[in-house]
């Protein structure tokens, strides 16, 4: 088994891709829709990887990095942050909350797979 994965994401579809995806790689995936205690699964599950999209329901995305980074139990969990919203200011606001990797919607497979690779070692 490759590890694990939360991925943190309101999108019935991609939540699906993603964990088909993943999963056919050998990693195991938590799916987790809701912004609002989003951090604190990610700080329960304690994931390998953690894939957070930007915009979810309850908290932004970038709140719950933030929320990740200010937690001793995740801060150092590998974050790949992902959005169709891929403008500079976006970019900036999830650097500044200490993402791992910024990744803008759509993304090919290869590159997420790779992506969490990379982040795993």
């Amino acid at each position: 088994m490759a590890g694990k994965i939360l991925l943190i994401e309101d999108e019935p579809h991609i939540v699906e891709a993603l964990s088909f995806l993943l999963e056919r790689e050998g990693w195991q995936v938590v799916a987790h829709s809701n912004g609002a205690d989003a951090a604190q699964v990610a700080a329960l599950r304690q994931p390998d990887v953690i894939i957070l999209d930007v915009m979810l329901p309850n908290k932004s995305g970038i709140e719950i990095l933030r929320e990740i980074r200010a937690n001793t139990q995740t801060a150092q969990k590998p974050v790949l942050m992902l959005t169709a919203k891929g403008q500079a200011r976006d970019r900036a606001a999830a650097q500044e909350a200490g993402v791992s990797v910024f990744m803008t919607k759509p993304f090919s497979n290869q590159a997420i797979i790779d992506t969490v690779r990379s982040l795993a070692q």
